[in-house]
């Protein structure tokens, strides 16, 4: 992919780096409907249990407008119906206290059953799922004797379920990934991770499921409350670039003691194969941001030299510490909100539920609707937004704001009120974040918001007629389940976030990591290969200290557990500390941890096993800001 018309910035500016071919100000905005995100076909039920087939594929979506190229992307969908494969995917609806059985299956073959190679170019320096490496050299930070191109094999895959309470051979653990069963498979390639046996071997013993070639059998038992999960994938190292292509889809878990009875919220949400021209008040939105060349296909860096703090010709590996292709984070210049370029909603005069979600792979956004999405930044709210929840299900009560702070990983379930409003009216809901990395702060107070031109916009709301009578209770009237206690904690584990800089190039940033706090307050990096230093207690609640040294804010996720955030520090402890936002009252599995900054969350892990934690900037996430925890060990 060519890196033409680039403006190379330095890592941490607010400037928007630009490398493709296709100049986001000439894409036009709000020609596209806004697509629903229907539910995903089942393969069966019976016994208690919904079975789901998914599969992995490459394909052609128009993500541009129409009058644009379309693009090849890669999604999930059930192999017995082609059209459903979408990107992002169609939802898996589910049921508290029902499981959920999927067999994922990666479908990276062409039409003739050749290995499909990656959408987007792969660093092979980094610790990686590396199958090149076979049996011995898999799931390693490989040596070169010079400075490799990107890697052009299979491309292996692995999904986690994030938000999910899950037994460990179900988790999407980054070493259990698996390669397509492709003829043309290069001899000597490891074919699966190094944790795929074992935990195939757990499936057959637990459940009594096989795992066939090219696929793993997953099992969510879907015995927490009802919450917006999301699913995408997490293979050693390629987590990035794989989510980047298209991997990722909603999880929604209803019903349970922690939900609100049918009536009470505003719906329907879609269905399978609903009849047309339903109307939909409850919409899950997907909000991501692209780049792309004027062929219609994703752009995504191949040079480290791109972000602009490394010389063109390195030094990079192995004549130096810095990877050749990675880059410290990404940001597009695009917005796409369900798999398409700055959409239009039209909406009737009443109240919707939107559940959002923050795909990206390192862009925080700060959302807010307003009448004129031009307007100089701050601009004030036209409408504000209720919160009723977060990642792990409803806060404690609804809380009105006019903006929305959302990081990558992070959802938000909210009500939007247009009831007051004529039909012709038209809103925008604009990002007021950054178009780099996020530090905290607000627009006109330490935070440069995003290009009001681009990616300061996301969508579009047209009011239309109102069709159908809305029941649905107001949200300033809402009473919402109550959050079961956790029970005070009984320990401590002090987690630092660094960042390591390179020893030839100082303004660069080699890899991010986390780590271990000393008596003395200082940090102890830790990478993907050193040993297990995290092994809570089961049914016993514990602090997890989160200390960033860092200066940029870092989205921190804890698999298997929703946490409570308790408050924030000041390092050095000169200022006072503070509680959780209103937004992060309720339960949580990502947590912003701002630079300079102890943040602090109480988890109660039930579950024995192998699992991890790491950032959500997929950037960091793939270069060892990632580290094993092993609950009950």
């Amino acid at each position: 992919m060519p890196l033409t018309s680039r403006v190379l910035a330095a890592h941490g500016s607010s400037t928007a780096v630009v490398g493709s071919t296709l100049d986001p100000r000439t894409i036009p905005k709000y020609v596209t409907r806004l697509p629903a995100l229907p539910a995903m076909p089942m393969w069966s039920s019976y016994g208690g249990i919904d079975y789901y087939v998914i599969g992995v594929r490459q394909f052609s979506q128009q993500v541009l407008p129409p009058s644009l190229p379309k693009t090849v992307v890669w999604g999930y969908g059930s192999p017995r119906n082609p059209a459903t494969f979408h990107s992002p995917a169609l939802t898996i609806e589910a049921r508290v206290g029902r499981p959920v059985r999927v067999t994922w299956a990666n479908q990276l073959v062409d039409a003739s059953g050749r290995f499909l190679p990656h959408l987007l170019p792969v660093d092979p320096t980094l610790h990686w799922a590396n199958p090149p490496g076979g049996l011995r050299g898999r799931d390693t930070h490989p040596t070169f004797a010079s400075t490799p191109g990107p890697y052009p094999g299979p491309v292996p895959i692995v999904t986690h379920l994030h938000g999910a309470h899950v037994t460990e051979e179900s988790d999407g653990y980054p070493e259990a990934w698996y390669l397509p069963p492709a003829w043309d498979l290069p001899g000597g390639y490891a074919r699966v991770g190094s944790y795929h046996d074992r935990y195939r071997a757990m499936a057959a013993d637990r459940f009594g499921v096989e795992w066939p070639p090219g696929t793993a059998v997953y099992q969510y038992a879907n015995d927490q409350s009802a919450a917006t999960l999301w699913f995408h994938d997490h293979t050693l190292g390629l987590s990035r670039l794989n989510t980047h292509a298209g991997l990722a889809g909603f999880y929604l878990l209803r019903g349970g003691a922690r939900d609100l009875p049918p009536g009470v919220l505003p719906g329907p949400a879609p269905g399978v194969d609903d009849r047309p021209g339903i109307r939909y008040h409850e919409l899950s939105l997907v909000v991501q941001d692209r780049s792309f060349n004027r062929d219609g296909s994703i752009f995504f860096p191949d040079s480290r030299a791109f972000t602009g703090d490394v010389p063109p010709d390195g030094p990079f590996v192995p004549a130096g510490d810095v990877p050749p292709i990675w880059n410290p984070d990404f940001f597009g210049t695009t917005m796409v909100v369900n798999g398409r370029t700055w959409p239009v909603l039209p909406v009737e005069p009443r109240r919707y539920r939107f559940r959002l979600l923050n795909a990206c792979n390192a862009r925080t956004l700060l959302l807010k609707i307003v009448a004129n999405p031009l307007a100089p930044r701050p601009v004030p709210a036209a409408l504000p937004c209720w919160q009723i929840g977060a990642d792990g299900g409803f806060l404690p009560r609804p809380v009105e704001t006019d903006q929305l702070l959302c990081a990558p990983a992070e959802r938000v379930d909210v009500i939007i009120d247009f009831t007051s409003l004529a039909a012709g009216t038209e809103l925008f809901l604009i990002n007021e974040g950054p178009d780099g990395m996020f530090m905290g702060g607000s627009p006109g107070k330490g935070l440069t918001p995003a290009d009001p031109a681009t990616t300061g916009q996301v969508m579009k709301f047209v009011v239309t007629q109102q069709s159908t009578r809305d029941t649905s209770v107001p949200p300033a009237q809402l009473s919402l389940p109550r959050l079961p206690p956790l029970g005070p904690s009984r320990r401590t584990w002090r987690i630092s976030l660094t960042e390591r800089r390179s020893t030839a190039q100082p303004a660069a940033a080699v890899s991010f990591l986390l780590g271990t706090v000393a008596a003395d307050g200082t940090p102890k990096p830790l990478t993907w290969a050193d040993d297990v230093t995290e092994r809570p207690a089961l049914r016993t609640t514990e602090t997890w200290e989160l200390t960033n040294f860092t200066g940029e804010a870092h989205p921190i996720h804890l698999h298997q557990v929703q946490f409570r955030v308790t408050g924030r520090q000041p390092l050095g402890g000169a200022a006072p500390g503070r509680g959780p936002e209103s937004g992060e009252t309720g339960e949580k599995d990502t947590v912003i941890v701002y630079p300079n900054e102890i943040t602090r969350v109480d988890a109660r892990f039930d579950i024995p096993g192998r699992y991890v934690m790491h950032c959500h900037i997929l950037d960091h996430e793939d270069n060892e800001m990632m580290r094993p925890i092993q609950p009950g060990g």
